[in-house]
């Protein structure tokens, strides 16, 4: 759930809706959890509606394990990548992103022999 969706739904805007459910808890049977755990934040596309924060961390995931290993992607490219998919995404919030990801810069993912064994080296541990 996107919190902006939500706010339209009911008529209220966005930063009310973040602030009612800011230290509130909800009881369920998978254990307590704060509202806002059940919101992503959403990413601005060019044409069309936002999209969900966590498609985007997906989307640069599946990037990263696509890339040659030889030659991997900057945050710089990713961004392109990204905007040539429509989404419309800072180079920093990408360098976020792939490090809540657990995955390291594209200079420590460089695998210079060009075989698999360099995979290990990808992801942070």
């Amino acid at each position: 759930m996107v919190l902006r969706d939500v706010a339209g739904d009911i008529g209220m805007h966005e930063s009310t809706v973040s602030r009612v459910t800011t230290n509130k808890y909800v009881h369920t049977p998978q254990g307590i959890f704060e509202l806002k755990f059940f919101f992503n934040s959403s990413i601005s596309r060019f044409y069309g509606a936002a999209i969900a924060s966590a498609s985007v961390k997906d989307k640069i995931r599946q990037i990263i394990e696509s890339e040659d290993s030889t030659k991997p992607y900057s945050d710089k490219k990713m961004v392109e990548i990204l905007k040539s998919s429509n989404i419309d995404i800072a180079r920093r919030t990408v360098a976020k992103y792939r490090e809540m990801l657990g995955v390291l810069p594209s200079s420590k993912r460089k695998d210079i022999r060009g075989d698999q064994s360099g995979c290990k080296r990808r992801w942070l541990s």
